[in-house]
């Protein structure tokens, strides 16, 4: 696989995480609350909303890991092709010095005409 696309993966993993986390309810808080008045009458049945909204984000979750470790491994490998420099310092230009024996020019104005 390619890496943008297991990027792209990643990204849409990581959103729906966050989405699913804060669809979910704390401990104390009413379980039907985001889609209506009573939890008999929510979309997912009584007890069905807690279960089903925890493996899937569990699922998603695994997701995100197991992609955070391909974009890790793929990053590594990327780095070791031998057409690619190793270091940043392999990437800077080499700036050629002056040889030592190039005349100086002189920079004195002397040989303006007078009026």
């Amino acid at each position: 696989m390619s890496f943008q696309v297991v990027l792209i993966i990643h990204v849409l993993l990581a959103l729906g995480l966050v989405a699913l986390i804060l669809m979910q309810h704390g401990k104390g808080a009413d379980a039907g609350a985001a889609f209506g008045a009573g939890s008999a009458g929510s979309v997912f049945g009584a007890r069905g909303a807690n279960s089903f909204i925890y493996k899937l984000t569990a699922s998603v979750a695994t997701g995100f890991f197991l992609t955070s470790l391909t974009l890790a491994y793929l990053a590594t490998n990327e780095i070791k092709d031998a057409d690619k420099p190793k270091s940043v310092m392999d990437t800077v230009a080499v700036q050629p010095s002056a040889p030592a024996d190039v005349p100086m020019i002189d920079t004195k104005v002397s040989n303006i005409p007078s009026e």
